[in-house]
């Protein structure tokens, strides 16, 4: 166990200096290259112009750590005759690779979605499915559905400084805890993606929380996204499959896990079909931006955030051991959680509409 626990560790520590490395590096190196706002300030809130390129360590430390555990663990199997690592890689190179084109060139919104459904239908022929219905083709429309709203949602909240990296940090440390205390302390492949990733968003964060040095981009926001999305996949959606549980559970563990996102998304989305305007569109009408009309300062917007995903974290692991001890009653009542702050933040955007630029 304490072995476990230590290399755990040591790749947690590795994510973390490689992506803080990276970035700096980055930064000495990008006076012109990557640099974000000359165009788009109606989509940020930052109005100064920085480079884009923080998303570029997220990709590194991935593929460093599945090299790494590789050569740690060379007696094992190959991770690629591991399927759903085949899946996870291909897909990742995809939306990664799609978002840094977008950084590069602002590709058209359809050739993004053409991505999102592809790298959707790759988890879906590699065994990363969402088992809900127990039909395949339902449950395969719905795992395509989730990595696209997960990809499109966290890709909306990167619009202030910090939020979207502690919102990743706290729904990766959910998905890391449901699997240790389903299938307790390892160190697979997928514990070992998971705290180098998790590093890797630590190191990141140094330089973007406020005042920040530099965004992630969509080349990492759509990464990220990408790789939150399976992680929830095998995590939290199918928790209670792991455990002979209801399938259904696991929906609120989501929906707990992912309440900062999942809010600011459903906010947004509902108030602009009221003023007849595009979800996709970008805008300052975001709910890290309400609370900036309602006399908060950038900083403790991120506070605000961060303990939300804290709340989030602690509940929806809370959800997973009662589905352990097969308590399914009470899962209603956390899931009132993602219903609270929705009626909170929403009401906030209500009250200070005429705000929005």
């Amino acid at each position: 166990m304490i072995e476990k626990i230590v290399l755990l560790i040591a790749f947690f520590v590795t994510g973390v200096i490689v992506s803080y490395i990276i970035n700096i590096f980055l930064l000495r190196f990008s006076e012109t290259l990557g640099i974000r706002n000359k165009n788009d300030v109606v989509v940020r809130w930052s109005n100064q112009s920085k480079p884009s390129l923080g998303g570029i360590s997220f990709f590194v430390v991935f593929l460093f750590s599945a090299i790494g555990y590789s050569i740690v663990f060379s007696e094992d199997q190959s991770i690629f005759q591991n399927k759903q690592f085949i899946g996870l890689f291909t897909a990742g190179s995809m939306a990664f690779l799609m978002g840094l084109a977008d950084d590069a060139y602002n590709t058209k919104p359809l050739i993004k979605l053409a991505v999102q459904i592809g790298c959707g239908l790759i988890f879906v022929f590699t065994d990363s499915i969402i088992d809900l219905t127990h039909i395949f083709w339902i449950d395969a429309f719905i795992t395509v559905l989730w990595v696209i709203a997960v990809m499109n949602s966290l890709n909306m909240l990167d619009n202030m400084d910090g939020i979207t990296g502690t919102v990743v940090v706290f729904i990766l440390a959910a998905c890391l805890t449901s699997s240790y205390l389903v299938f307790e302390v390892n160190r697979n492949i997928w514990s070992i993606l998971l705290v180098s990733q998790i590093g890797a968003m630590i190191g990141f964060l140094k330089l973007n929380i406020n005042p920040s040095k530099l965004f992630m981009g969509d080349a990492g926001s759509q990464f990220i996204a990408l790789f939150v999305s399976f992680f929830a996949i095998h995590n939290l959606w199918d928790a209670g499959q792991n455990i002979e549980s209801p399938s259904w559970t696991g929906l609120l563990i989501c929906l707990v896990a992912f309440t900062p996102s999942a809010v600011d998304t459903l906010t947004v989305v509902i108030n602009r079909l009221r003023k007849g305007q595009s979800p996709m569109v970008g805008g300052k009408d975001h709910t890290t931006h309400h609370l900036v009309y309602a006399g908060l300062n950038d900083i403790k917007v991120w506070y605000v955030f961060l303990a939300i995903s804290f709340i989030s974290l602690i509940l929806s692991s809370l959800m997973v051991y009662l589905i352990i001890l097969k308590i399914y009653w009470v899962l209603g009542f956390f899931a009132l959680y993602f219903v609270f702050v929705f009626v909170i933040l929403f009401r906030l955007t209500q009250k200070y509409a005429h705000k929005v630029k």
